[in-house]
């Protein structure tokens, strides 16, 4: 498998680095040729409006939405927010998948948090995942194709997923837990055979 990080802000390294031990190849996406011949792509945390005015400025909006309708992305906090169709306000997004975002839905940097959250779609589904937010989003609504992955108690949604694409609020990367960045693989190989 061979599968790009966006390398414009953000935490792509510890995303790199958590591939790296699963043995998948690896490259920094900083331009449109980057994309090529990738089975997957991951959107890091980070902050999406400074990420979405380098998308435009290195010319990757229209390509990165090409390659989100063939291959899978999977997209982290401020990259589940430039997934998304609507944040409620005005800035550059990829709009692919079928889901309203909040941001920063818990407050401010000192409100960040870590919760143990079921994950019955994980291999394997125990223990439970241990998630960290960080000026986390949350995803409103969602609408078919996408689906609710995982819930806090109260019943918002932190991860989603339409078919190839993948949506979290926390920071897997961040974590030694390294079944997310499993999924994601998977989801990149069935895109992939089909």
């Amino acid at each position: 498998m061979k599968i790009g990080v966006l390398a414009l802000q953000g935490a792509f390294r510890e995303h790199i680095a958590a591939l790296k031990k699963l043995d998948a190849e690896t490259v920094e996406v900083r331009l449109p040729a980057h994309l090529e011949s990738l089975d997957g792509l991951i959107i890091p945390g980070g902050e999406s409006t400074t990420i979405g005015k380098l998308l435009l400025a290195f010319d990757l909006m229209e390509p990165i939405r090409a390659f989100g309708r063939q291959k899978a992305i999977w997209g982290t906090c401020a990259g589940a927010i430039l997934l998304a169709k609507n944040v409620g306000r005005a800035q550059p997004l990829l709009e692919l998948m079928n889901i309203e975002i909040e941001r920063n839905a818990f407050g401010r940097q000192v409100e960040s948090f870590e919760i143990d959250l079921d994950c019955p779609f994980l291999t394997p589904s125990e223990p439970p995942y241990h998630a960290t937010f960080i000026r986390a989003p949350i995803i409103k609504t969602l609408s078919a194709p996408a689906q609710a992955l995982m819930q806090l108690e109260d019943g918002r949604i932190v991860a989603a997923r339409q078919e190839n694409l993948l949506a979290t609020s926390f920071h897997p990367e961040l974590t030694d837990d390294l079944r997310f960045h499993r999924y994601f693989l998977e989801i990149a190989q069935r895109t992939r055979a089909a």
